[in-house]
């Protein structure tokens, strides 16, 4: 706990080298990392991803690979194919070659790009850490991380990923353009100067064992509640839904939801130097966790809702526990 306690500020040290401002995607992206989940991050091209994404895996000295799906992209082309190989004594055998999935951290490139078969492939990776091929079973290395993007711009030509593979991604993190004076600071330091190269600060075994001690952070019932509750409301025509909910969404989030609130909050919370978790740290992470959990119907989206705008009123709905 006291490495992950002292870990942060290092982190950021190291990560100011090459990125500047995005402290809440950083957050996000860290606490995901240490809680054992995957991302989705949404964002405009040019905003630094790849650099962000690249520069945690080494801090972390973590395999890195980025995956850009196109409309022509097979599931053998990132999960691997087997070849024919001659071996010395001249008999032939089949060999697995492993494909760029198998590292530590995968950025998958506009992953909505690629047909549903072969966005399959990497959900399947991402829920059973494996691959298989042939019918053989082919273990990924830990940890494995997936930081999967999408293009809000161009939505032609696309294939969204369904509301059930969506919900395997624990935070859908939001990726926006940069104040002035942070994109100043950005083109003078990208024109003028070389960055100085990242320290790796930690390995893989120190994520897993970060895994371990995020799920013993310990946390009150009461706070537990409150996040199925901030989950189970968010589903429309259901006994605890209010009237809000009903008219602007046709479908809310599910179990996972709840699930993901509390092993984020407790990630968070050691990241902040506490040994538990609080109310703040569920509220903080409602919106990451819910924004693409939550469907608006057609009227909400006609009305120019959205599912941040669905996520702040159930924070005002349900009451806090520590409210009297």
């Amino acid at each position: 706990m006291e490495q992950i306690r002292g870990s942060r500020n290092r982190i950021n040290e190291e990560l100011s080298k090459v990125i500047v401002g995005q402290a809440d995607v950083v957050e996000q992206l860290l606490i995901s990392l240490f809680a054992g989940g995957h991302c989705l991050i949404t964002g405009a091209p040019g905003l630094a991803k790849t650099l962000l994404v690249r520069s945690i895996a080494q801090i972390f000295e973590l395999e890195f690979r980025r995956i850009q799906f196109t409309p022509d992209l097979m599931p053998a082309d990132i999960t691997g194919t087997e070849i024919l190989e001659q071996m010395a004594d001249g008999h032939r055998r089949m060999e697995f070659v492993k494909g760029p999935i198998f590292a530590n951290v995968i950025l998958a490139d506009e992953i909505n790009r690629t047909p549903p078969k072969t966005q399959a492939a990497l959900l399947e990776a991402m829920q059973e850490y494996q691959v298989t091929a042939a019918g053989v079973r082919h273990p990924l290395a830990q940890p494995f991380f997936v930081l999967a993007t999408q293009n809000p711009i161009e939505m032609e030509g696309t294939y969204p990923l369904p509301e059930a593979q969506l919900d395997r991604f624990m935070f859908n993190v939001v990726m926006d353009y940069l104040p002035e004076s942070n994109e100043v600071d950005v083109v003078k330091r990208t024109t003028s100067l070389t960055p100085a190269p990242i320290q790796a600060l930690f390995n893989g075994d120190d994520v897993l064992r970060f895994h371990d001690i995020v799920r013993k952070v310990p946390i009150a019932d009461e706070i537990i509640r409150y996040a199925v509750q901030l989950a189970a409301a968010s589903r429309p025509h259901q006994p605890t839904a209010p009237d809000f909910v009903n008219e602007m969404t046709s479908w809310g989030a599910g179990t996972r939801a709840g699930q993901y609130l509390v092993l984020g909050a407790k990630a968070r919370a050691l990241l902040k130097g506490r040994a538990h978790v609080t109310i703040e740290d569920i509220q903080t992470l409602a919106a990451p966790v819910l924004r693409h959990r939550i469907l608006l119907n057609y009227r909400a989206e006609a009305n120019g809702m959205r599912v941040e705008n669905v996520v702040e009123r159930l924070l005002q709905h349900i009451k806090s526990p520590l409210m009297p």
